[in-house]
Order: structure tokens, then C-alpha cells, then sequence
């Protein structure tokens, strides 16, 4: 692939981007610092630099198309990548019909009547073709689980640390392989029942995906009954702490987090958002909010840990600071909640700091941009009107990608001022997270796994 340089690379290489434990990628040959190894990248920063990535692509004409490659089943898991190994999971619904999918701007609390039996699969492509290594059932039968019109029983993503690969299904496990295919261990933790906790018959599935780091595996688990996040050996499935929680259902990530001071596990929640000590599990910090059904992944950057919520009261934007301790209150304090915003809070989609800036973006396609530090609102814009936005943006290359729901892939400028440099269509919906790897671009969407990079 051709390198092209461009004016948002070079505004890029003038004002070198900052998260304190995220470490640019500065070669395709380094597996580590290229890789995409968990749900909105390592750490959960939601970005990957070091390479020009497209702004503009055409699936139908192939222009900056590196390859696309079907992929059966219905999934909103993202990719994840090492090295030359791509791995997303997948629901094959059995028997007559395809999964329903209704996508856009609506407000259903209801469930998906099926009781067809699935496969579960995870497949491993070849990051360089999309060719299939291999694909294996990690799972099969009828899910003990309904899942939301819009949601997909394969809607956790895999995590992988370049040897080991989880995969979190829920009710039906937390499964462990090699990166060749090879099952280690699994998990059975009994019914994991996930849905509006006001209305317990409505079930949406499940969503939030393990995340691999030192050799232990995390797992957050926010249930109907008996909630908990939990922490396993990588290689042998040995339980190495279990902390419960009096927590309603969500649907959040975890994010590793790990200072010179701390080394903490980072939740999303209601009742219980907050840092675990990630060697014993011990609570460092609590915040009750006031989103009931928090599903955004938390990311920290400059100090501070950014945690989000838009369900069931005020949207709210906490930045509180890394070395938070006790219980919390939503009002700043300027020691342990440095700055908040009760208005412009998302409820489906994972912030992500880059540079110095916050963003934000919500179902309706609005995006916001805040001064990460001190909350300043830089501005407040409308990517599309009419049409739902569920996957959480990425950045690259001094850009933003967001996909729409119907599949438009929303290219914007970095920086404090909004400007919308294209709309590329990927031709069918998606509702997955992309992922970034040395200079390309992954995009699940309802059949195809298609891979975007210059040419």
C-alpha cells in the first residue's frame, strides 16, 4: 500500500497526541504497539495512530478497499486484531429466516421472540487478505437469553493479548482459546439474565466483552441477580478474585487503567461506577449516577477517568480524577470529580479522548467536543439527521470515523472546530465498533467484514 500523506497527518505530526499509557504505534512489524486487542482498542482509548489512514473509499468500486469478507451470522462484535490475526464473533441462527435486525430511532423495550437454536462462533482471519484461518463453535443451542430488536446474541467482542483469546457469551460462558484454535478453559457462571431491570421479562442480550491484561482475564458482569466483575488466570481459568456488586443491569467494558500510583479496573454502572483495585479487587472509589442503564465503556486520559450515561435521568459527562478514593457525588469538587455535564451524555456509544479533546456522541448523531481538562464545550454538531447512530466512534490519523446505523461512515477533522471531511457508505448497516491496526480500517457490518486502506 501506497503511503499518502495528507494534511490531517501532518497537523498530527505538529501536535504529537497525548493519553499517558497509550504508546503510539510506530511500526507494522511491532504486533503489540499495532494492535487493536480488546472492545475500542488497548485500554479502551479508542484510537490508534502512527499510520495515514483513507478519508474517502468506495466498497462498490473498491477504491481503498484492501478486501471484504462475508461473514455468516448476526454480530455487532467488533474486531480485534494482533499481529496478522483478526478475531470477531458471530450468532448463526439455525432453521428458516435470517436473525431480525430493526434498526433507527425508536424506542422498543421489547424482546425478540426466537427460540431457533444458534451457533456461536469465533473465526480468526489473516489481517493482510481477510482469508479465514479458522472459525470454531464456541457454543450451540437456544440462547437462555432474549435479545433487543437491535441487539445481536454476538454482541461482546473478543480480547486477545497476542497468545490467548476470550470470548464472553453471557449465559453461556466465558470461553478461552489459543490464537491457533485451541479451547483452554471455559467458564459456565449459571444464567447471566441482562435486561431493563424495571421490567425484568424484557431481555436485551448480552454486550459488555472480557478484556485481557498480565496475564488475568476481567470480566464484568451486571445482572438482574447477583452481579458481579471477576478476575481469572489467563492460562489455567483459576478464579483470582470475585467482587460483587449491588448493580442493576448495564451493558459497559471494563477499562484497565495503570499509573505510576494505581493499577485499577475501571467501571461503568448506576449504582456502583468506580475503580477495583485490578490485583485484589477492592473498590478505590464509587460514584452513584444517575444513568440506570449504562452502556459506554469508560476511557481515562490526562489524569482523569471520563464516564458516561444517558438512561433514565440527566446525560451526564463525569471526569473524575485517577486518583479518586471513597464515595463520590456527581457535583465537581475539583479533588475527586474534577468537572461534569448533566445535558450531553451518550447512552449506546464509548467517548474517547484524543489530543486534548473529549468527544461525545450520541444516538442521534450529535457529536460533542469538549476541552478534556476543563470541560470547556469547543462545539456541538449533527453528523446526520434522521437516522440512529449505535457504534461508538474511533479516531485516527488526526480523524474521526462514526457509523451510522444505515452504514454511512462519517469522516470528521480532529480538533476543536467541526468540519466534515466525507461520508463513505459501507452499503449496509452497521452497529459495531470499527477498529484501526498500522493504517487500516475494520468494519463489521451486517454480512461483510470489510478492511479500508490507501492504496
Amino acid at each position: 500500500m501506497v503511503f499518502a500523506a495528507s494534511l490531517s497527518s501532518l497537523l498530527v505530526a505538529l501536535a504529537p497526541l497525548s493519553v499517558p499509557q497509550e504508546p503510539a504505534a510506530t511500526s507494522a512489524k511491532d504486533p503489540a504497539a499495532s494492535s487493536w486487542p480488546s472492545y475500542h482498542g488497548r485500554f479502551g482509548c479508542g484510537y490508534a495512530d502512527g499510520f495515514a489512514t483513507p478519508t474517502e473509499w468506495d466498497v462498490e468500486t473498491g477504491k481503498n478497499i484492501a478486501w471484504s469478507t462475508a461473514i455468516p451470522g448476526l454480530s455487532h462484535s467488533s474486531v480485534v486484531v494482533y499481529g496478522d490475526r483478526l478475531f470477531v464473533n458471530t450468532a448463526v441462527r439455525k432453521g428458516a429466516g435470517d436473525a431480525e435486525l430493526k434498526v433507527g430511532l425508536y424506542g422498543s423495550i421489547g424482546s425478540v421472540e426466537d427460540d431457533a437454536k444458534h451457533e456461536f462462533r469465533l473465526l480468526c482471519l489473516h489481517k493482510s487478505d481477510g482469508k479465514v484461518r479458522w472459525s470454531k463453535i464456541v457454543w450451540q443451542g437456544v440462547p437462555a437469553i432474549k435479545r433487543h430488536p437491535k441487539g445481536s446474541h454476538a454482541a461482546s467482542t473478543p480480547a486477545t493479548d497476542g497468545v490467548h483469546v476470550a470470548v464472553f457469551h453471557g449465559s453461556e460462558g466465558l470461553h478461552l482459546y489459543t490464537v491457533d484454535g485451541d479451547l483452554l478453559w471455559k467458564k459456565d457462571f449459571g444464567v447471566l439474565d441482562s435486561g431493563f431491570f424495571r421490567m425484568p421479562s424484557a431481555q436485551w442480550g448480552w454486550a459488555s466483552s472480557p478484556v485481557i491484561h498480565d496475564g488475568r482475564v476481567y470480566v464484568q458482569a451486571d445482572v438482574q441477580e447477583g452481579s458481579f466483575v471477576a478476575a481469572f488466570d489467563v492460562k489455567t481459568g483459576e478464579q483470582v478474585w470475585r467482587t460483587e456488586r449491588d448493580e442493576v443491569p448495564t451493558w459497559s467494558t471494563p477499562t484497565v487503567h495503570i499509573t505510576d500510583n494505581r493499577r485499577q479496573l475501571i467501571l461503568n454502572g448506576w449504582k456502583h461506577m468506580g475503580g477495583y483495585d485490578l490485583d485484589s479487587g477492592k473498590q478505590l472509589w464509587n460514584l452513584e449516577s444517575s444513568g440506570d442503564i449504562p452502556v459506554p465503556t469508560p476511557v481515562a486520559a490526562h489524569g482523569l477517568v471520563f464516564l458516561t450515561s444517558a438512561h433514565g435521568g440527566p446525560a451526564r459527562i463525569l471526569a473524575v480524577s485517577e486518583d479518586a478514593t471513597g464515595d463520590l457525588t456527581t457535583e465537581p469538587d475539583g479533588k475527586n470529580l474534577i468537572w461534569g455535564n448533566r445535558r450531553f451524555g451518550a447512552y449506546m456509544q464509548s467517548p474517547f479522548v484524543y489530543g486534548d479533546e473529549l468527544y461525545v456522541c450520541r444516538d442521534n448523531g450529535v457529536i460533542t467536543c469538549w476541552d478534556a481538562k476543563t470541560g470547556k464545550q469547543h462545539y456541538r454538531d449533527r453528523l446526520q439527521a434522521g437516522v440512529g447512530f449505535t457504534a461508538s466512534g474511533i479516531a485516527a490519523d488526526g480523524k474521526l470515523y462514526y457509523p451510522s446505523e444505515e452504514g454511512d461512515v462519517h469522516v470528521v477533522q480532529a480538533g476543536k472546530d467541526y468540519k466534515l471531511l466525507a461520508t463513505n457508505s459501507l452499503g449496509e448497516t452497521c452497529l459495531s465498533a470499527p477498529a484501526a491496526s498500522a493504517g487500516m480500517l475494520f468494519f463489521r457490518t451486517r454480512s461483510m467484514l470489510v478492511a479500508v486502506a490507501n492504496k
